[in-house]
């Protein structure tokens, strides 16, 4: 029997807020809202936790509110200074600003509104445009960003 994984289903304390914060601060599209759960074109959803801990009735133990440090969601932009700013015109609660990865990607790092850590970082194909304007050859770069030899032809359309 084959067993088809969906996605990640974080809980929230008030959908609303969270769904407005991903909406319009991280431009996320939702693909179905089912009220209690929300979840995006990106491949998660938000649920609200006093719903999903109703829904966990028999394990009372489970607790929805703890810290949500241990766990991050991923993105990627074209435009990481833009979300930066809007972000910093939101309040938002920072890990760390826009800093480089030791594979060369620049990334930033933040809490949503239950404290869950997003990161945001560019695209790895500006990581390898921007090494290949700084001079670097296709070998360096692929050693520079730990990226394969072929993803960096494929990027810069080296014709062999």
């Amino acid at each position: 029997m084959k067993i088809k994984y969906i996605c990640p289903l974080i809980t929230v304390q008030d959908i609303e807020k969270s769904r407005k914060f991903y909406e319009e601060v991280l431009n996320q599209d939702v693909e179905l809202d089912h009220g209690a759960n929300v979840s995006f074109k990106g491949g998660f959803a938000i649920h609200d936790a006093e719903h999903y801990q109703e829904l966990l009735r028999e394990s009372p133990t489970t607790n929805t509110a703890c810290e949500k440090n241990f766990m991050e969601l991923y993105f990627e932009s074209d435009d990481l200074d833009g979300i930066h700013e809007k972000l910093e015109s939101t309040d938002t609660k920072f890990v760390h600003r826009i800093r480089e990865q030791p594979w060369g990607q620049r990334v930033m790092r933040f809490y949503d509104p239950d404290g869950y850590i997003i990161e945001v970082g560019e695209p790895l194909e500006f990581v390898v445009k921007r090494f290949a304007a700084q001079g670097f050859s296709t070998e360096e770069i692929s050693e520079r960003s730990s990226m394969p030899v072929e993803f960096v032809e494929m990027v810069l359309e080296v014709k062999k």
